[in-house]
């Protein structure tokens, strides 16, 4: 079913004439218009298992998450082709340490998963972000103590695995995109980089953060990662059309999901964002290191994506019913959200649970102010 759902069913959709609408520019201030509903949504009936641990070693933790979710033998094949889509998105955009503020996924983590899926046989395991720039320099993602980054360990994995793991900045580098189809927005199809679709297998690896317009940053959210920003950009650095289809990045994203249907999710809980974030900036989000709010840090991990997200959302005081991704992902057939559906092993709820300032999201945004704030960014960098 797993693999009817990726592969063939984007030959299904690419055939299937869903008609393209003209997607609205990012104009004015107001929320899209709402998601189009499709007649053969059903909700999610499934239950659900999330592992969680606690720790202060990512590298251990991370190891021990994978065993408590059932080991990755459980997901991973030999011979198979493994996606991992790390949460980079403020690299070499934001002007400052990314790992360190909490707003990209941790080096250690996706060191470790790769790793371990090369340990099972993985044919080929490829990294992979989209990112806010077309190129970014993969030295620069270093772990939190500055030790060593990821393409130093992609060199250590390549020469005790030849030829079986690569580093893709996605724009820059997708051999194509694949259209997968979008009914719920007005877009019809979006573009997806053919790493990911292609892939027999696929990984999320998200930093917790909360968000000024989805509320929180997860494992489903990432895959925004994983579309074209030249096809989706009005303006530089984002991709507006995603933004602006009915529905918004929210729908945009849970059509990704459910057509790439990601085999295993990953939440960061080691240092995050609170806040408006995705960013950590003036008027925009805060760092947050976990330690200092519980002690330890934690990771969740889960099969489900939106039952790990849902679980996440729980530690920062969310209602997942009251998020629109979350609830919309239950609705449209993607994941299990509801509590006593879930499992969590390893760690009680409880024990996770602390105080996060969540995102102003009832204030709003104007839009139209958002290409100062990408063009200040930018300049920021030195590419603009």
């Amino acid at each position: 079913m797993h693999e009817m759902r990726r592969r063939d069913f984007l030959r299904y959709g690419a055939g299937s004439g869903l008609a393209l609408m003209s997607s609205r520019l990012l104009t004015g201030c107001g929320a899209p218009m709402p998601y189009i509903p499709v007649p053969t949504d059903r909700p999610w009936d499934d239950d659900a298992e999330v592992a969680a641990v606690r720790g202060t070693d990512l590298y251990n933790m991370t190891r021990a998450v994978l065993e408590t979710v059932g080991g990755i033998d459980s997901i991973i094949h030999p011979g198979e082709t493994v996606f991992i889509k790390p949460n980079l998105g403020g690299l070499d955009f934001m002007p400052q340490n990314v790992f360190t503020t909490g707003e990209s996924a941790k080096v250690e983590i996706i060191a470790v998963v790769a790793e371990e899926c090369l340990k099972a046989g993985a044919g080929k395991v490829i990294i992979g972000e989209g990112g806010q720039i077309p190129t970014f320099s993969w030295e620069n993602a270093v772990t939190l103590d500055g030790s060593t980054n990821l393409a130093t360990e992609a060199r250590r994995l390549d020469a005790a695995y030849p030829g079986r793991i690569t580093l893709v900045c996605l724009e820059a580098e997708s051999p194509t995109w694949d259209a997968i189809p979008s009914p719920r927005t007005d877009l019809g199809h979006i573009y997806v980089s053919s790493h990911v679709t292609q892939a027999d297998r696929v990984i999320s690896i998200a930093p917790l953060k909360s968000h000024r317009w989805t509320y929180l940053t997860g494992a489903m959210k990432n895959f925004v990662g994983t579309a074209s920003l030249k096809r989706h950009s009005t303006i530089p650095f984002s991709r507006s059309r995603l933004h602006s289809a009915a529905g918004g990045v929210t729908q945009c994203f849970l059509d990704i999901v459910h057509t790439v249907q990601p085999d295993l999710a990953i939440i960061d809980g080691s240092i995050g964002c609170e806040g408006n974030g995705p960013h950590v900036a003036p008027f925009w989000g805060k760092t947050v290191d976990i330690r200092d709010r519980l002690g330890e840090w934690f990771l969740l991990a889960g099969t489900d994506a939106a039952a790990v997200d849902a679980t996440a959302a729980r530690i920062i005081g969310l209602d997942p019913e009251a998020v629109p991704c979350l609830q919309q992902a239950y609705e449209q057939g993607i994941g299990q959200i509801y509590q006593e559906r879930i499992t969590l092993r390893g760690v009680r709820l409880d024990d996770l649970k602390m105080d996060w300032l969540l995102a102003d999201h009832t204030a709003g945004f104007d839009q139209a102010f958002l290409p100062t704030i990408l063009t200040g960014l930018a300049k920021l960098v030195g590419i603009w």
